[in-house]
C-alpha cells in the first residue's frame, strides 16, 4: 500500500447539452479536491463511445488528467488501435482497461480479446509504457464468476498482463476488501487496489445498481433506507454518514486512496471527501 493516499473520481459521458452543463458544473466543484485523476465510462456497442471521447476532451480542457475507460469485448483490435492512438495523441496518459459487457444483438461473437487481461496484454504489446493501466477489481467477487478462487484467479492475470493499478466495484463492508487485499497479496500481487465508493442519495437507484453488478447492501442499511420512504433529505444525510465511516475505515486500514463515483454530481462527494482525515 502506498504511503500517500490519492483521491480519483469517476463521470459518464453526458447524453445532451443539459446533462454536459451538469457535468461541467460538477467537475468544476470537484476540481477543488484535487483529484489524482478523473475517469470517464465507456459505452459498449458504439452507444455512447463518441460521447466518452467528447466528455474525456471537455475534461481535459478543464485541466484533468483523464483516464478512459476501454472495454475490449465485442472491439476489434483494429478499434482498439484507433482509440488508443487518439488517446495517445490527445495526450491520455491513463486507462481503464476492461473486459466490458458483449453488446446486444452480437450473439456469442466477443472478438478476438475476450478478457480484460487479453485488452491489458494488447496495450502492453502495442504501447509499451506510454498508458499507466487500471483494471477492475471485485471484493464480492464478479457476479459471472464461478467461485472467489476463480475470480481472483482473472484478476492475478490481468496484473500479471501488466496492469499498474486496481479500482474495485464498489461494497459497503470494509472487511470484504481488506480480505481480498490479503488474498491478491498472497498471490503475489503488489499494485495498489483503490476502493470503488459509491455514495448513497437516492435508494431506488442504489438498490437496482446492486442488483445489476453483484454488490451486497446490507439489510441494516437496507431496513434504514425502507424506514426514510421518500425522505430525500433524511436518505441523504444517512447516506453521508454510512459512506463517510466507510471511507475512513477504508484510509485508517491502509487503502492507497479513494476512488469516488460521483454519478456526475458534486453534492454527496463535497459532503464527504472533504471531511476525512488523509495520509
Amino acid at each position: 500500500m502506498s504511503n500517500k493516499q490519492t483521491l480519483s473520481l469517476e463521470f459518464f459521458p453526458p447524453r445532451d447539452i443539459a446533462a454536459q452543463e451538469k457535468l461541467v458544473r460538477t467537475a468544476k466543484s470537484l476540481m477543488g479536491l484535487n483529484p489524482a485523476y478523473v475517469s470517464m465510462t465507456f459505452g459498449a456497442g458504439g452507444s455512447t463511445r463518441a460521447g466518452t471521447v467528447d466528455a474525456v476532451a471537455l475534461l481535459q480542457k478543464l485541466g484533468f488528467d483523464v483516464a478512459p475507460h476501454l472495454s475490449c469485448i465485442g472491439t476489434a483490435p483494429e478499434q482498439l488501435s484507433e482509440m488508443l492512438d487518439n488517446y495517445r495523441d490527445q495526450g491520455i496518459r491513463r486507462i481503464v482497461a476492461l473486459r466490458g459487457d458483449l453488446p446486444s444483438g452480437m450473439g456469442g461473437d466477443a472478438g478476438e480479446l475476450r478478457y480484460a487481461s487479453d485488452l491489458v496484454a494488447f496495450i502492453r504489446q502495442n504501447y509499451g509504457e506510454h498508458f499507466h493501466i487500471e483494471v477492475a477489481a471485485y471484493p464480492e467477487m464478479h457476479p459471472q464468476a464461478t467461485g472467489f478462487g476463480d475470480d481472483l484467479g482473472h484478476f492475478v492475470n490481468k496484473v500479471n498482463a501488466g496492469a499498474h493499478g486496481a479500482i474495485t466495484q464498489y461494497f459497503f463492508n470494509p472487511d470484504s476488501y481488506f480480505s481480498f487485499v490479503e488474498r491478491a497479496q498472497a498471490q503475489g500481487v503488489t499494485i495498489p487496489i483503490t476502493p470503488g465508493i459509491m455514495p448513497i442519495t437516492n435508494s431506488s437507484q442504489l438498490l437496482r445498481f446492486s442488483t445489476m453488478c453483484g454488490a451486497e447492501v446490507p439489510r441494516w442499511v437496507r431496513l434504514r433506507l425502507a424506514d426514510f420512504g421518500d425522505d430525500r433529505a433524511s436518505i441523504r444525510a444517512f447516506g453521508i454518514d454510512v459512506v463517510a465511516r466507510l471511507c475512513q475505515d477504508l484510509l485508517d486500514g491502509g487503502a492507497p486512496g479513494i476512488h469516488m463515483y460521483t454519478l456526475n454530481g458534486a453534492e454527496a462527494s463535497m459532503a464527504i471527501l472533504p471531511n476525512l482525515t488523509w495520509r
